[in-house]
């Protein structure tokens, strides 16, 4: 039996005589290249073996593994392998009882992960790809996206994949929602890779955030970072740390979508170090609701303000006039900012800027509220000033000074036109939904996407939920011959 390898050499074309009737139409057809039976069983040896040496090195370690088993088994008998499996779960077990992060990070994870990629990812790869339009045919050869890494969390998996040259991540994002169906995940997101031509694929398994999540127990002062408390948790189930320290936070959501979440999370763990003196709150409170609860505390730890007929706007004044003061005083002196008690950290705290900046009814407090919120978020950051602003209406009409802050905070929002007015073009795209959160307040207050100052990629987070009983014990806690109202 001959072996037939067809290739056909460019631009040319061979008849082929089908029928002896010479005014027939001729066929085309490749040329065909003969090789030898015993150069084609080399070929196929190589490609044999090195696949099985490819095959041996992603899994050394289980291969290794059932090599001793079964070198035992042969040896010493069935008896000896199956005792030594018996003293390895033994082992495993102890380690999980007594230090379980590290078993989980040295153990269970990266077993999960190789489970993950081998029975799920590598096993489908192929015909999920195909089907999602993501390889290409060549002559008749077809070219497959690599999986290069699986890393497989609580709640999802990050699988990273080679493109093929000449592909472009676009081309997975338009195709998430068929990886999903593909892999069995409930969602699909795209991010950079760690070099040109490589994707992360983040596939949500479970959602971590379903459930609300109780208000946080107070930390120590020496436990409390401005540049990352503890607010809430990260959809990997890590915490959810919010930076204050350096930058300003503007926070958008509809109606009940849980932006006293955010705050109060903010303010919980602020507690400590307002007690002793390094954190001052200034409170504005145009909707005198959200934060009315809280205001001896921020009367006796910084300042509070619900006057719409100018206390408000006076109090943001003031704070620009201290922060013009401060920055004189360390002009030439220090380039970084610590907080002391004769300098403490100070927090703007805004519940609804709108009210202030457009649907303030006199025109002058307008003008002199975007003025001084202007000062605050362009020149605040180096000399301990941070805004955290809130907001339901994500146009800019709005608020024109949203560019102003780095950190942004998109919770629940009516239209999905309005996520990349908070967090930037593309935030959709990339895997922010924050439109399609549900407006059930067990389900979703809380629960947003944030963008970072320092990545594009949107993270899905969800706030702690701070009770008014959780906030009459902080009140309490800060002022103790005081009753909260």
């Amino acid at each position: 039996m001959a072996w037939e390898f067809r290739k056909l050499a460019p631009g040319e074309n061979v008849a082929v005589e089908t029928q002896r009737d010479p005014f027939a139409a001729p066929k085309w057809a490749p040329p065909v290249w003969h090789m030898p039976e015993g150069l084609v069983l080399i070929v196929n040896a190589v490609r044999f073996l090195v696949r099985t040496l490819v095959f041996l090195v992603r899994n050394i370690v289980p291969v290794s593994a059932a090599s001793a088993l079964g070198w035992l088994g042969y040896r010493f008998g069935w008896t000896v392998p199956v005792l030594v499996l018996a003293l390895v779960a033994v082992g495993l077990g102890v380690w999980a009882g007594v230090d379980r992060p590290s078993f989980v990070r040295w153990i269970a994870r990266p077993a999960r992960s190789w489970w993950r990629m081998v029975f799920v990812y590598r096993r489908h790869w192929q015909p999920v790809l195909v089907t999602a339009g993501l390889t290409k045919m060549h002559k008749g050869r077809e070219y497959l996206p690599s999986l290069v890494r699986v890393r497989s969390g609580p709640t999802c998996d990050r699988v990273l994949v080679r493109m093929l040259k000449g592909q472009a991540p676009d081309a997975w994002e338009r195709v998430t929602a068929n990886l999903a169906h593909g892999f069995g995940a409930s969602l699909v997101r795209v991010r950079d890779g760690d070099r040109p031509g490589r994707v992360w694929l983040e596939f949500v398994r479970t959602d971590a955030l379903a459930e609300p999540i109780p208000a946080l127990p107070l930390p120590d002062a020496s436990e409390v970072d401005l540049s990352g408390l503890v607010v809430g948790r990260c959809e990997d189930g890590s915490p959810w740390r919010l930076r204050l320290l350096g930058t300003h936070v503007l926070i958008a959501g509809a109606t009940g979508a849980g932006k006293g979440s955010v705050i109060w999370s903010a303010v919980r763990a602020l507690l400590p170090l307002m007690l002793g003196g390094l954190v001052e709150v200034w409170a504005v409170d145009p909707k005198r609701m959200e934060l009315s609860f809280g205001r001896v505390l921020f009367e006796r730890y910084g300042r509070y303000s619900s006057d719409p007929k100018g206390g408000m706007v006076d109090l943001l004044e003031a704070a620009a006039q201290d922060m013009n003061a401060r920055a004189e005083r360390f002009a030439g002196v220090t380039r970084s900012f610590t907080p002391s008690r004769e300098f403490p950290f100070r927090v703007i705290v805004v519940d609804e800027l709108a009210f202030l900046t457009a649907y303030c009814p006199e025109r002058d407090l307008r003008k002199r509220a975007e003025s001084a919120l202007a000062v605050l978020t362009s020149q605040g950051r180096s000399v301990g000033y941070c805004v955290i602003g809130a907001q339901q209406d994500a146009r800019k009409e709005v608020n024109n000074l949203r560019n102003l802050f780095p950190d942004r905070i998109a919770l629940r929002l009516d239209e999905d036109e309005q996520v990349d007015m908070v967090l930037g073009d593309g935030a959709r795209d990339r895997g922010a939904l924050a439109d399609q959160i549900s407006s059930i307040p067990h389900i979703g207050a809380g629960v947003g996407f944030v963008r970072l100052e320092t990545s594009p990629d949107p993270v899905r987070v969800r706030a702690a939920y701070v009770s008014d009983a959780d906030i009459r014990a902080m009140v309490a806690l800060g002022l103790p011959d005081v009753e909260a109202a």
